[in-house]
């Protein structure tokens, strides 16, 4: 696995669309059990190099009722992007994720770690790839439906602040999937 990640940390097959030059940021290790698989780092984190280190990582980590030192411990959770660089700006928000990064370095990180028994799916991008045609016809009914795709997948939105109207909608989102999610989490966590 320390080779892998040392691959990943030196990949700069996108190079060229980086506004900002490649940072991959990504963390896991072979004995993960819960996978969080993102859309891409944003600028905060390109700057920092610690996965989640913004807002969308707090409501997150609030969502799965685990602190920090749970969330970073690789031997519990691995945090794997869509795109393991952060994309730069667009007219609406950051660009999202390159296409490279997933088919390229994916398979090869879930390849080693075999005690996985848990992979979040944050946003449409992570759900696009991995559920194709298994997902309803947008995410909010993916995410109403999320026991379909338990027990391999948990479906969320992206936890973004931009979300909080989504939020504001979708009342059942915070009083049936997140007690869900947190019991999960914290039964993984316990085994």
């Amino acid at each position: 696995m320390q080779s892998l990640l040392s691959d990943i940390s030196k990949c700069d097959v996108c190079a060229s669309k980086l506004a900002l030059g490649p940072r991959p940021v990504v963390s896991a290790s072979v004995n993960s059990k819960i996978v969080i698989i993102g859309q891409a780092p944003g600028s905060v984190v390109h700057k920092s190099g610690i996965p989640w280190d913004d807002k969308s990582g707090q409501n997150l980590r609030s969502w799965m009722g685990i602190d920090n030192g749970i969330f970073y411990d690789p031997e519990l959770v691995a945090l794997i992007p869509m795109g393991f660089c952060y994309p730069g700006r667009g007219k609406s928000g950051d660009l999202p994720p390159t296409k490279e990064c997933a088919p390229l370095w994916h398979s090869k990180l879930s390849a080693k770690m075999p005690k996985v028994q848990l992979t979040l799916l944050i946003g449409t991008y992570a759900q696009n790839y991995y559920l194709g045609d298994q997902l309803k016809r947008t995410l909010t009914e993916s995410v109403k439906n999320y026991k379909e795709y338990l027990p391999n997948y948990f479906v969320l939105p992206h936890p973004s602040p931009r979300n909080n109207i989504w939020q504001a909608k979708n009342e059942w989102f915070k009083s049936e999937v997140i007690p869900e999610l947190q019991s999960t989490i914290q039964q993984i966590v316990r085994s």
